[in-house]
């Protein structure tokens, strides 16, 4: 299985998930026409990395300036999924968010809130 890269554009995130490395990042802003198109192959794609490999480190990176409702849905499902797996690999969600931007930290602060999964806050 390769790497996966999705450069970002004004209303849709960069995606670079790096096989080598265990980081998947999702950067930039979210907030495409259409949140399950946009992020269901994603979605697939990180499955079935996580479901054909065992005992890996992974980092989710994820670093995005704003996200819409239906970009947070889609957000909250890959969570979700994620921590299906948690008991296969060493997974950390590191949750990166701008000095002033308190709405961001709490976005995350709510998704650690309901999941069983390692949480890092790292202010930029």
């Amino acid at each position: 299985m390769e790497s996966l890269l999705i450069q970002n554009t004004e209303d849709t995130p960069q995606i670079d998930f790096d096989l080598g490395t265990g980081i998947f990042s999702i950067s930039g802003r979210s907030l495409p026409e259409n949140a399950i198109e946009f992020y269901m192959p994603i979605l697939e794609w990180i499955e079935k990395v996580l479901s054909e490999t065992s005992d890996k480190t992974f980092v989710f990176e994820i670093k995005l300036e704003y996200f819409n409702t239906a970009s947070s849905k889609q957000l909250a499902k890959m969570l979700l999924m994620i921590e299906k797996y948690n008991d296969l690999h060493n997974i950390t969600i590191r949750w990166c968010y701008e000095k002033e931007d308190n709405d961001m930290l709490v976005s995350g602060n709510q998704y650690s809130k309901f999941l069983k999964l390692k949480f890092e806050f790292l202010e930029y």
